[in-house]
């Protein structure tokens, strides 16, 4: 059944609580895996290709690009349908359980350069260096995400092909950006889309599981706000 929604409205009244919780989630799972690992040893995952790989400033721009492309491309997923929308943010969900668990189980550092240069680009780069400290980084949440979001847009008929394109080109920048700006190593990359495709494989699954054994009608004897959510 096609999904309605108001003319003018961003984001349909099913995917609030979706969209919301997901943040929430993530945000919360993040910090905590920050303040429990605090005062622990860390591991450098790095190898001899990472020592290689030059800072590339212009990259710089493509990380801070990832956290507006992330909240696009999550509400374009979300306005797709219902059923899509809860697909997606458990799928998001369980990839960041996942990244909380192995944050616990193996911490991990990275030697950075100074942040240096001026101009726009320097100035970005201290922020992020200030405040975003040089832990929890295996798997890479910047690759997950940006992957999880091409991901999601692949089997999103409401938006046009040349986007998911862009999409696909400008995730794999993403991924690029996280080892030219030394925020990662070389191995977070390929860690953070396998927990990505884990969260996707898990999401189906459960939601396929529900739908097949949902009763006839059992969505009908739920309060009003559960069964619109749902």
């Amino acid at each position: 059944m096609k999904e309605k929604m108001q003319p003018g409205k961003l984001v349909p009244r099913y995917a609030v609580p979706w969209l919301l919780s997901a943040l929430v989630w993530q945000l919360g799972l993040y910090f905590l895996a920050k303040l429990l690992t605090d005062g622990r040893f860390h591991y450098d995952l790095s190898i001899s290709l990472d020592d290689k790989i030059p800072f590339v400033p212009f990259f710089m721009l493509i990380y801070w690009g990832a956290y507006f492309s992330w909240g696009i491309n999550y509400i374009l997923a979300a306005r797709e349908n219902r059923d899509h929308c809860r697909r997606c943010i458990t799928a998001d969900m369980i990839a960041k359980a996942l990244c909380f668990v192995i944050f616990l189980l193996l911490p991990t550092t990275i030697a950075r350069p100074e942040a240096g240069g001026s101009g726009l680009i320097g100035w970005l780069t201290r922020i992020i260096y200030m405040a975003d400290k040089p832990v929890t980084l295996f798997p890479s949440i910047h690759c997950l995400d940006s992957w999880l979001c091409w991901r999601f847009l692949v089997k999103c008929k409401k938006v046009p092909r040349w986007y998911k394109w862009v999409n696909f080109v400008f995730s794999l920048l993403v991924c690029a950006s996280t080892v030219l700006v030394k925020q990662h190593v070389f191995v977070d990359i390929f860690a953070g889309i396998a927990v990505a495709e884990l969260g996707l494989l898990l999401s189906r699954r459960v939601w396929d599981s529900l739908e097949k054994r949902k009763p006839s009608g059992i969505w009908k004897t739920q309060p009003r706000f559960w069964r619109n959510t749902l």
